[in-house]
């Protein structure tokens, strides 16, 4: 059996493909379509290509376009690659005849799902937010089984065909596989994250507060590699104007894969970051205190309504990107010094919000 897997949401996507792996399943090919390029006009290979390389997946760069709320120059481009697009995609389709294509949404995702239908393969889709992108809106129609991570999302697609599996996490998250770097725990850890891509915002509120927060914890900071900003050069200087009892506190990377998290993870005591679905699913697994920072300009306030379930069940707080530094570290401040109290509001979210996704994945789509 050969399963094309696709789709802009990369975490849910590795989680069902290392499950696969894990559970041994024979005769089963995979094959992942996505962007070999973290973005189209940069050079740095992007986290899927690198993270699938790790896999020995086999891996098909699609180069195509998108249609984006805002216009430019650029998005203007994007759209004429639209058409381009489909075609490629009709294109590996037809090369590769899979028996089944799973799509994790997204402007890749779209034009694979078209193909598949077009030559009557049987398709499958995730949905990882509450409001499913136009790509997923699209590739509802077309597809025979969709699985969703949210309740609040079964009213977008047909019901007889939509399930509620929740998010596939990532296995490493649980355990430390590799160490990235030796923390020295002698004071409580916080670990900074704007995900992937990371946020420019967000590196700019903690980048101020870091010599503070070094005075009393240890700070783990994902930076992202968006070259439009070079935050890591910035924060790099910062690190090395400090003091050396200072810089071996404060770790800076630019991001990381997939088998080092759990150890960053494990490490935390508090997390600071956005609020995407895999944040949400992840801190409920994992009964993590945190800070989120909503995106603010997120599709249907996406991340603003999932900080708020988990605000509201007590598992964390919330602070807008637009709020001061120094009202930020009172915040910290704050929960520190409570963070069994956030522990514990954890319980009757892991009650509603399941941690087998994966495996409903699998055996909804007929694998093994």
């Amino acid at each position: 059996m050969k399963i094309l897997v696709t789709g802009g949401h990369l975490t849910p996507a590795l989680s069902v493909i290392d499950r696969i792996i894990d559970l041994g399943i024979k005769n089963v090919e995979i094959v992942f379509v996505g962007r070999k390029h973290a973005l189209s006009a940069e050079s740095s290979l992007s986290m899927e290509y690198q993270e699938l390389k790790k896999r020995n997946i086999r891996f098909i760069d699609l180069a195509a376009g998108r249609v984006t709320r805002i216009l430019s120059i650029g998005s203007l481009k994007n759209i004429f690659k639209v058409p381009g697009g489909f075609w490629e995609a009709w294109k590996i389709v037809y090369r590769e005849k899979p028996d089944k294509i799973l799509s994790f949404g997204g402007y890749i995702g779209l034009p694979i799902v078209v193909a598949g239908y077009l030559k009557k393969i049987p398709v499958f889709i995730h949905e990882q937010t509450i409001h499913p992108g136009l790509a997923n809106k699209i590739s509802g129609y077309l597809a025979s089984r969709i699985f969703v991570s949210f309740p609040q999302t079964l009213g977008y697609f047909s019901g007889d065909k939509t399930v509620v599996t929740g998010n596939p996490l990532r296995r490493e998250i649980f355990r430390t596989v590799k160490k990235p770097f030796e923390v020295k725990k002698d004071r409580p850890v916080i670990y900074v994250t704007g995900g992937s891509l990371g946020s420019h915002n967000l590196n700019q509120l903690v980048g101020d507060l870091v010599p503070l927060l070094l005075d009393r914890y240890i700070v783990i900071h994902q930076v992202g590699n968006v070259k439009q900003f070079d935050d890591i050069v910035r924060l790099q200087k910062i690190r090395s104007a400090m003091p050396p009892e200072k810089q071996k506190n404060y770790f800076i990377r630019e991001h990381f894969f997939t088998d080092e998290v759990g150890y960053v993870f494990d490490m935390a005591d508090l997390v600071i970051s956005r609020s995407g679905a895999n944040t949400f699913f992840e801190l409920i697994a994992l009964d993590k205190p945190a800070i989120l920072i909503p995106l603010p300009w997120s599709a249907h306030q996406e991340q603003q309504k999932q900080a708020q379930i988990l605000n509201e069940m007590g598992a964390v707080e919330i602070f807008y990107e637009h709020g001061k530094s120094v009202d930020l570290y009172r915040l910290i401040e704050k929960i520190l010094p409570k963070l069994g109290d956030y522990k514990s509001a954890y319980k009757q979210l892991n009650i509603i919000y399941k941690q087998d996704a994966a495996d409903k994945i699998i055996e909804a789509m007929g694998i093994g």
